[in-house]
């Protein structure tokens, strides 16, 4: 059962399923090609094309393997499969994978205030437009938040996400290029109490695990919120491009056991065909995926409905 209702939300499935729409053609629509409307019982060889079309959308080996032996199984005797069956047992067997994953609705925070969010992850994921995007979101729904700048790393990285404060009205905190991460958060904090906000959120420098100077700079940032704020960070969000498929998963698997993430938003989803590895992680890594983003727009990151994607991944 979805916890986030869908249909509830004008418009949400439509935009979903534009976005989605590359991975459908490469999974859906495929499958059908296969299988048509056959007659016969299913071949060895059409159960291997039907691997290598979900091994293609990036829902992982392991996932694939188990989906397809299922497949297997059910044709054993010469039973005979059409592709709606055969779609929608695939269908079923995502949507118990992802529901698992499918977080309470982000918008219900801790009463500890402010609530702090650190959103760490690689360069180029899109994780400075992410911070602005969830910013949006909760301006959208009543929360008062504040931006901290603290990826002081990156040459323009507090320009751009001035920038996008200014879009989405939204107040910032920051400093100039190369000033010290940690005294950037200890001033949005203090400034966050000061200004009785609810929701403060840390763009971080992008890094991979093996910086381990950036490494040890997040983990020290981690201590200064502990100590400023009861229970922070609330939520260490990693942001992943879906476009980068397995490697993005690798490095999900990395920042969960260096850092301790405890969601993940995947974006750049309208821009890939590798939307099943939304799938991936679920099975491996069984970490909550609150947000997803399906385009460019402020408005762009949405609640994750496991419904939802399935349901678009197989819409007519």
């Amino acid at each position: 059962m979805s916890i986030f209702n869908y249909r509830e939300q004008p418009g949400y499935f439509e935009r979903l399923k534009e976005a989605l729409k590359s991975t459908k053609q490469d999974l859906s629509d495929k499958i059908d090609q296969i299988f048509g409307t056959a007659d016969s019982p299913i071949t060895e060889d059409q159960i291997e094309d039907l691997e290598n079309i979900l091994i293609s959308a990036d829902i992982g080996v392991q996932t694939t393997l188990e989906l397809t032996e299922r497949i297997r199984g059910k044709t054993r005797g010469q039973r005979i499969l059409t592709s709606y069956q055969i779609k929608g047992m695939i269908r079923q067997d995502l949507l118990d994978i992802l529901s698992s994953v499918e977080a309470s609705p982000g918008e219900i925070l801790s009463t500890t205030r402010p609530h702090v969010i650190f959103m760490v992850g690689a360069n180029g994921v899109g994780k400075t437009t992410a911070v602005a995007k969830l910013a949006h979101r909760l301006n959208q729904v009543g929360k008062r938040v504040l931006i901290c700048a603290s990826d002081t790393f990156r040459a323009a990285a507090v320009e751009q996400l001035m920038i996008w404060a200014e879009r989405t009205q939204t107040e910032i905190v920051g400093q100039g290029s190369g000033a010290d991460p940690a005294a950037v958060l200890f001033d949005a904090i203090t400034a966050s109490k000061a200004r009785n906000k609810d929701v403060l959120i840390v763009d971080t420098a992008g890094r991979l695990h093996t910086k381990t100077n950036l490494m040890q700079e997040l983990e020290k940032m981690k201590r200064i919120a502990a100590r400023q704020v009861q229970g922070a960070p609330h939520e260490i969000y990693l942001i992943l491009d879906a476009t980068t498929g397995q490697n993005g998963l690798a490095q999900a698997r990395e920042f969960f056991a260096s850092v301790g993430i405890t969601g993940i938003i995947v974006t750049k989803l309208d821009g890939t065909a590798k939307g099943g590895i939304l799938v991936a992680i679920a099975k491996e890594l069984k970490i909550p995926i609150p947000y997803i983003g399906i385009g460019e727009k402020q408005e762009d990151l949405v609640l994750f409905s496991s419904e939802a994607f399935v349901d678009s991944l197989f819409a007519e």
